[in-house]
């Protein structure tokens, strides 16, 4: 089922897609959260889903109240305003409004084996509810982010974006310029020990699987290294080569995802099923 909606505590529209095994019942379900500039479409997420369907693990993917898409067009972003309004504190409600409907939903989810998996920044948001959510069963972060204040501008650059409200970032596929407003800074100004993500992750009780490629560009492995040395339940990943997305683009229109994807949904496999006691070790 794709492009469903509910409607987010901030009142806009959350889309999300269902994609479930075949005759399994009561899977356990793998809810995906993307990262900055992302969506639930981008590249090789559907068929990452697909792929985890046919391993018997449910996945719910969705995109956040703000990333600039709409229910019309979830793949796009015609919502620039919606977009510069986004913050940390939206994608958490967000990431918890969706948790409640899969816990909720009435489908073939096992609501006692949820588990999130998040890219990026998606990873960082992931951490920050599992670290308060015991629906949740594992956490995986796929180049995932270790600190949201190391993110923003300093200095001159800072005092830039709040004379003048907005600080534009272009988009390299559509070539948006994409604002996001002073807001954003303020709001994780003031709830700045509330996103702090290494301090969540020193809360995770539940098993956490760290992936990062050594050759990220975007996300240095080192936070990678940051989120592991603050858990306790962690196993740490490093796949050799390995960019940002793991080999992915968009769009994806290949049958077969990526080496580098490969290994990630295998080892996102092991890790459900060996916390399920189905396998031996993770990867």
């Amino acid at each position: 089922m794709l492009n469903q909606t509910i409607t987010s505590a901030n009142g806009r529209a959350i889309v999300f897609d269902i994609i479930v095994p075949d005759g399994e019942q009561k899977a356990p379900v793998l809810l995906f959260c993307h990262g900055y500039k992302g969506f639930k479409d981008w590249g090789a997420w559907g068929l990452m889903s697909r792929i985890l369907a046919h391993s018997g693990i449910a996945c719910v993917k969705f995109n956040y109240s703000h990333n600039g898409g709409t229910a019309a067009q979830p793949a796009d972003f015609p919502d620039l305003e919606a977009f510069g309004n986004n913050n940390y504190t939206l994608e958490v409600q967000d990431t918890k409004c969706m948790l409640d409907w899969v816990a909720q939903a009435t489908l073939s989810f096992d609501a006692s084996s949820i588990y999130l998996m998040g890219h990026s920044r998606g990873g960082g948001i992931g951490a920050l509810v599992a670290a308060g959510d015991t629906r949740i069963k594992g956490l995986i972060t796929l180049a995932g982010v270790s600190d949201f204040a190391a993110r923003f501008p300093i200095g001159d650059k800072l005092v830039a974006w709040q004379e003048q409200g907005v600080l534009f970032v272009e988009n390299g596929r559509t070539k948006q310029q994409m604002p996001s407003y002073y807001q954003f800074y303020e709001d994780f100004i003031k709830h700045k020990e509330a996103l702090n993500i290494l301090k969540a992750v020193a809360q995770v009780s539940i098993p956490f699987l760290i992936i990062h490629g050594d050759a990220d560009l975007t996300v240095g492995v080192t936070e990678a290294f940051a989120l592991n040395k603050a858990s306790a339940r962690s196993e740490l990943l490093v796949i050799s080569g390995a960019n940002h997305v793991f080999g992915a683009a968009h769009p994806w229109n290949k049958k077969f995802l990526p080496e580098h994807m490969q290994r990630v949904v295998q080892c996102a496999v092991n890790f459900v099923q060996k916390t399920q006691h189905k396998a031996i070790k993770t990867c």
